[in-house]
């Protein structure tokens, strides 16, 4: 059940025109005057169809290639020829075929698209893959397979604003389906609009119920605007296995994630305890539980486990993220490259930025810490977790004033949290300010914990006389102004 949208829906596109072309070419035998099929190119590219429907794309190619033999200007045949090269792994012959049937109808659009996704999902070459769809929709502008994959292309390469255009134009297209509006949730989500990626959401699970992937994304979409009652709806509906075993864990650790996210922590414990003996041990579900509860976890194990998993999938953001996050407190150099790594994979998700920025904090690195902050917060202004760093990484530069301006922001936001209030006064006291310091210290005495603040508390009390005497002789009144 994974996050991400799927894209082997276009799996199916490597024999989706047999049909049409067995209509052209039934068509084109009826005008012909063939009277010996192993001479008759129509009848042996109709067998060579009937191979390939079969899979057997050995036989068929030899049908295919006997075909061309005797009409080598056969744009079908070399069509036919591209896709079951490809299906045969000789993907270098798959792309002459394809280009050779270019060469011969080049206003024909199919050819054009196969080409594409051969470049673009089996060769990795989405550059050369993109004009191909862009020719496919200038001669057919609703062709479904070319606005399907030119989307993905427009994703990954991060246009978003222009993948979402071509997903909503793919989802009144011919051929169509769930997965469609499912990909177009998926990227309306990654651009930050998850109002709109419910609403995509909801019509791919009207077209196919059975979409768990897509029910467990709206799960999240629905967390992110807030709306935890319809997201818990979707996750306890998600179908998961009784007894999940070590094939399954991924897809568990999914599911326990969205229930941490809407406050549910004993229900994601309740459902890693539901995988078998084997799969406690798997790495997903060792570093998820630490996760969960770092105090009762063992980071060293976690982050065992994580790094396994980092080396099969070294390009997989989110497991460097999670390493990041363990060894924040540990090891914060080590965190913040673990977060860099992640960032540079994904530099649109702020939450990885973040963390970067907040590693190099406790690395004390406190300068570079700040300019990535100070980005962060000019695209999300409303961050607590950016605001809060960016204070600190400002402190402990000595730059109370500009911290100060941090720090208020905490506190208007969250007004409960002590520390905040413990900061305000250190810095209005280190400029000098010493009434704005003493407003700052009664606030912090007043909403600290006995327990949680006692250092800070003692600090606090042997300061104050020493406060108010400098406050009635004047001192300080000055630099506070200037």
């Amino acid at each position: 059940m994974s996050s991400h949208f799927p894209s082997n829906i276009c799996l199916r596109y490597a024999f989706a025109l047999t049909l049409v072309i067995v209509c052209f070419s039934f068509v084109t035998a009826q005008n012909g005057d063939f009277s010996n099929n192993s001479a008759d190119p129509i009848r042996l590219f109709e067998r060579g169809q009937d191979a390939h429907a079969r899979g057997d794309y050995k036989l068929a190619l030899e049908f295919y290639e006997e075909a061309i033999k005797l009409r080598p200007e056969f744009p079908e045949a070399e069509l036919q020829r591209g896709q079951a090269l490809a299906s045969l792994n000789r993907r270098e012959d798959a792309e002459r075929a394809l280009r050779r049937a270019i060469e011969l109808r080049p206003n024909w659009v199919l050819p054009y698209a196969k080409l594409g996704f051969l470049l673009a999902r089996v060769m990795d070459r989405p550059a050369e893959a993109e004009p191909l769809f862009r020719k496919s929709l200038e001669l057919e502008p609703r062709n479904f397979e070319a606005l399907f994959e030119l989307a993905n292309l427009r994703r990954n390469s991060g246009d978003l604003k222009e993948a979402i255009a071509l997903w909503k134009r793919a989802t009144s297209a011919d051929g169509a389906t769930a997965s469609t509006w499912d990909a177009l949730g998926a990227t309306q989500f990654e651009a930050g609009d998850p109002s709109a990626a419910v609403n995509s959401f909801t019509k791919s699970l009207a077209m196919n119920p059975s979409n768990e992937g897509a029910r467990q994304r709206r799960a999240g979409a629905y967390l992110a605007l807030g709306d935890n009652q319809r997201a818990l709806e979707d996750i306890r509906s998600l179908s998961l296995p009784a007894k999940p075993a070590m094939q399954d864990t991924h897809s568990i650790v999914e599911v326990a994630a969205l229930y941490l996210r809407a406050s549910r922590k004993d229900e994601a414990i309740k459902l890693l305890d539901t995988v078998n003996e084997s799969a406690q041990s798997d790495p997903e579900v060792i570093a998820f539980r630490f996760q969960i509860d770092p105090n009762n976890g063992n980071a060293a194990a976690a982050a065992a486990s994580l790094e396994k998993l980092s080396e099969q999938s070294p390009r997989e953001a989110s497991l460097l993220a999670q390493l990041g996050s363990i060894y924040r407190t540990i090891d914060p150099p080590r965190s913040a490259d673990y977060y860099r790594r992640a960032s540079e994979l994904e530099p649109r998700n702020a939450d990885y930025a973040t963390g970067y920025a907040a590693a190099l904090v406790q690395a004390r690195r406190f300068a570079e810490a700040a300019a990535i902050l100070r980005r962060i917060i000019s695209l999300l202004p409303d961050s607590y977790v950016a605001h809060a760093n960016l204070a600190t990484a400002l402190y402990e530069q000595k730059r109370f004033a500009e911290s100060l301006l941090e720090y208020e922001w905490l506190a208007r936001a969250k007004p409960e949290i002590a520390a905040t209030y413990f900061f305000m006064a250190t810095a209005h006291d280190s400029l000098g300010a010493y009434p704005q310091a003493l407003s700052a210290y009664e606030k912090f005495l007043a909403t600290a914990n006995v327990q949680k603040n006692k250092l800070e508390i003692e600090k606090v009390n042997l300061r104050l006389p020493v406060l108010r005497n400098q406050i009635k002789r004047g001192e300080g009144v000055k630099s506070a102004k200037q």
